[in-house]
């Protein structure tokens, strides 16, 4: 079966991100997908040391994303660019995370600009040899459009937003199951 992982790269207890990441994953669930979510705000990860091997979480996280067929990447926006905690987890992972692993890129404005935030993450992926699916979602004023709930309620209340949140699930699940 093709295994879909989304990591969510905000720290946020009603993060916008994990909860676009969610609907992507429901999107990819039912295309068939077994899916996962990372959620690097309750993980322990230190900050990378390449020093160190084994930091925290990171060889059991590092695995949960070699093993995926495919990766949702979502981000908040910070500064125009994706969050500390993201960066952080990214610096864990390598070409032997990501090769031949189908990868969508998903970032989360408060204000209006995200564009500068998907292309930093399409190159970075790029240098570990990920194949980023040519689908990405960018929200802006993401709190306006992205209810968040309570533990496992989420909703997109834009049907365009929320339908091309879903595409972008589905279009990581098809791009996988032809990588594998």
């Amino acid at each position: 079966m093709t295994r879909i992982v989304a990591v969510s790269g905000s720290r946020r207890a009603a993060s916008t991100t994990r909860a676009a990441l969610r609907i992507a994953l429901d999107a990819a669930d039912d295309a068939g997908a077994e899916t996962d979510m990372i959620d690097l705000g309750t993980v322990d990860l230190p900050l990378y040391h390449p020093d160190e091997d084994g930091q925290g979480d990171s060889e059991a996280l590092k695995r949960r994303v070699r093993e995926a067929d495919g990766v949702l990447a979502g981000t908040p926006v910070y500064r125009g660019s994706f969050s500390s905690t993201f960066k952080n987890f990214h610096d864990f992972c390598g070409s032997a995370e990501y090769e031949n692993t189908a990868v969508g890129l998903l970032a989360t404005a408060g204000g209006g600009s995200y564009g500068g935030t998907l292309e930093h993450l399409r190159s970075t992926f790029r240098n570990v040899h990920a194949w980023t699916v040519p689908d990405e979602v960018g929200i802006q004023n993401a709190s306006s459009v992205v209810e968040t709930g309570e533990n496992t309620r989420y909703r997109i209340t834009d049907d365009d937003i929320r339908r091309r949140t879903e595409t972008l699930g589905r279009v990581v699940t098809q791009h996988a199951e032809r990588l594998r």
